[in-house]
């Protein structure tokens, strides 16, 4: 494919709830555009989009896959992203990458879950909208069901340019107001259609259609009031400086498994929709092929075939085969790998990338998914990819034990490739810690290591790091004497252990009149520290402990640093049990955001996981959530996320971190023992 100037790209994001037919559409629009010689098909596992083996197996996306196709002299970048709520990292790479977005619904349901969050995303990142609404042919399709659904919500804004003309429950015709004119569809092909003249619902349309496009110059709007026709340029015009400004959110009517109404789609995606001359611009970098090199990653690959792959989007300047590749986090500057345009799974060779266009670059071994590129020394810096936090931590078990590393090198690959994966290894329990957005998006995690790294791993529930301490104050000694022939060992210490705030340690002294050498204390200490890491309940680290040396015994032979390093670990043995020891367990902080029908289900749901509700009240940056603060057991989080989800039909969302140590109640303290007795025995 040739290289195209800003003015004629178009970068357009596919999002919405799944199963609503994005990628359907996307392919439709290649096909139609000769870009693919075959219509791919979900179900049939042969789309140009869907090309993951994981992918196939599920029939939905998983990930966002690019292509591009030419229309009326006109590039369209296309980023189909996944429906599923699991994978919304790739609404995140498409809404970073894209300056326009189409949101797609299915004709017959109302404004659903992912129309609204693919809607607000946008709205944050400051694109503008669109939206498609297919499946017109389908049985059950109701057009206008879902058009009324979108403008309650979105009001004024919400304009109609393609829709069906229905007789009877059949689809007859698709009349585009853009153009004043109507076409009927057979085995996808288009052909004239007479216009609907005296359809009351069509002609309200219109109507309504005119006085948005009107509504966008002063010039335009004193013709519509004087009812003087507009001319197709100056609805092109109105249509196109409404939908830049944001006054106009288009909605077109299609088919896209019948090939119906994609070609007025892709019309008026040229004729009306942002170019990326008028949209790529980010703060005082224009968007200019002759301008300062900046270029921002936002999607990173590792291709078993090709490599490592980095998908940039251009802000300014160009990219060459002789660009240096200037990171500007690292500050290295790499030798520019192999230029790509994406083509879903496979790519086109290129020359060039120019500003506002889309490209892959192979091989840069430094540059992660957030990174900009620009001219070395450049201190140009363009906002990263805005992902959602993994919230559902699972521990990895390996099948095959000595496969560890293996594990950790695929995770910290697919950790690599998709930023809403967090891996790390909890050394406390030594546990290999994977988290993601849900179940779905982890099982897709286990799946990828068993095809790309040849690893299997079972998930589980991850171990929590309790703590222990001391609610009684006692006095012990500990002596250890060793003698076998040769040089003894002896130590004496009496050592006084008692509770303070906090979770650290603290080691005094007030030995009086020498009975314990000075240059014996820092053994003493030592010998405390590396026992307070096993408690005498569960064996978790003991916290919040103070513990004095105060007297104590030395022979001037046989006392050395290990005795007395000996003698304060039996201290601390004799000594805790009769401290009244006590089970502290995790809590952390939690911030749960809903809708406030859903408030009371999950103010319940937190009571029941033994949470302290500390307050709630309306969400400062989105007025349609309410935010629950709350204190809740760590131990009780683990399907916190798919709960709240399922509550709230994928609206609800939360941060959790971890706060402080508290004692935990006795049946919980006597179950927790109990099972490290076990796993002890076990070992």
């Amino acid at each position: 494919m040739k290289s195209y100037s800003a003015k004629d790209i178009r970068n357009i994001v596919l999002a919405g709830h799944g199963g609503r037919g994005k990628t359907t559409l996307a392919e439709a629009m290649l096909y139609i555009s000769n870009a693919t010689d075959r219509l791919g098909r979900v179900t049939d596992g042969n789309t140009v989009l869907d090309f993951d083996a994981e992918e196939k197996r599920r029939k939905c996306s998983i990930a966002s896959a690019i292509a591009s196709f030419e229309w009326k002299n006109t590039k369209i970048n296309i980023i189909d992203t996944p429906g599923l709520f699991d994978f919304a990292g790739g609404v995140s790479e498409g809404m970073r990458a894209a300056g326009a977005v189409l949101i797609v619904l299915a004709s017959g349901s109302t404004l659903d879950v992912g129309a609204e969050k693919a809607y607000k995303a946008a709205t944050d990142r400051g694109i503008n909208k669109m939206f498609a609404i297919t499946k017109c042919d389908a049985e059950n399709a109701h057009f206008y069901k879902t058009f009324d659904s979108i403008k309650e919500e979105y009001g004024n804004s919400i304009c109609p340019v393609v829709v069906p003309y229905v007789e009877g429950d059949k689809v007859v015709s698709y009349v585009d107001f853009s153009r004043n004119e109507a076409f009927s569809y057979k085995d996808g092909k288009r052909s004239d259609a007479p216009m609907p003249e005296n359809d009351e619902r069509t002609n309200r349309m219109r109507d309504a259609f005119i006085e948005a496009v009107a509504c966008t110059d002063d010039e335009l709007m004193e013709k519509f009031f004087e009812g003087i026709p507009l001319t197709d340029d100056e609805i092109d015009k109105g249509l196109k400086a409404g939908i830049l400004a944001g006054e106009i959110s288009p909605v077109y009517a299609c088919s896209g498994y019948q090939l119906e109404a994609v070609d007025l789609i892709n019309n008026s995606i040229v004729q009306s929709a942002p170019d990326a001359a008028s949209v790529a611009s980010e703060g005082d970098i224009t968007c200019d092929e002759n301008g300062p090199l900046a270029a921002i990653c936002f999607k990173t690959v590792a291709d078993p075939f090709v490599g490592k792959m980095s998908y940039f989007k251009v802000i300014s300047g160009k990219i060459t085969a002789d660009t240096p590749a200037y990171n500007e986090r690292t500050g290295e500057t790499e030798r520019m790998g192999k230029i790509l345009f994406p083509k879903g799974g496979k790519q086109e060779d290129a020359s060039v990338i120019l500003a506002g266009d889309i490209g892959i670059i192979t091989k840069l071994s430094s540059f992660k998914t957030g990174d900009t590129l620009c001219a070395p020394k450049s201190e140009i810096k363009l906002k990263g990819v805005n992902f959602p936090a993994p919230c559902l931590p699972m521990a990895v078990k390996v099948k095959k034990k000595g496969e560890e590393d293996k594990v950790a090198a695929g995770l910290n690959r697919l950790a690599e490739e998709d930023l809403t994966i967090s891996y790390t290894t909890n050394t406390e329990t030594k546990e290999q810690i994977i988290s993601g957005l849900g179940e779905q998006h982890l099982d897709s995690v286990v799946t990828k290591l068993k095809n790309k790294f040849g690893v299997e791993v079972d998930l589980t529930v991850p171990k929590v790091a309790y703590r222990e301490t001391i609610s009684k104050k006692v006095a012990v000694q500990g002596r250890h004497k060793k003698q076998s022939g040769g040089s003894g060992q002896f130590g004496d210490v009496w050592i006084e252990f008692e509770h303070i705030d906090g979770e650290g340690f603290e080691f005094a002294e007030r030995v009086v009149g020498g009975s314990v050498p000075k240059n014996f204390f820092p053994a003493v200490e030592k010998g405390l520290r590396e026992a307070i890491l096993k408690g005498p309940l569960a064996g978790y680290p003991v916290v919040g402990l103070r513990a004095t040396l105060y007297d104590g015994s030395s022979h001037p032979v046989d006392s050395n640093e290990m005795a007395f390093k000996m003698a304060a670990k039996i201290a601390y043995k004799n000594g805790m049990p009769q401290a009244n020891p006590k089970l502290l367990e995790p809590y952390g902080s939690l911030k749960a955001y809903m809708p406030g029908d859903n408030l009371g289900d999950i103010m319940g749901d937190v009571t029941k996981r033994r949470g302290r509700v500390l307050g709630m009240g309306p969400c400062e940056d989105d007025p349609k959530m309410q935010e629950l603060v709350a204190e809740v057991p760590m131990s009780e989080m683990g399907d916190f996320a798919t709960v709240l989800r399922s509550v709230t039909i994928g609206r609800g969302y939360f941060s959790f971190v971890f706060d402080h140590y508290e004692a935990a109640p006795e049946n919980v303290a006597q179950k927790v023992i109990e099972e490290a007795k076990l796993e002890a025995d076990d070992e």
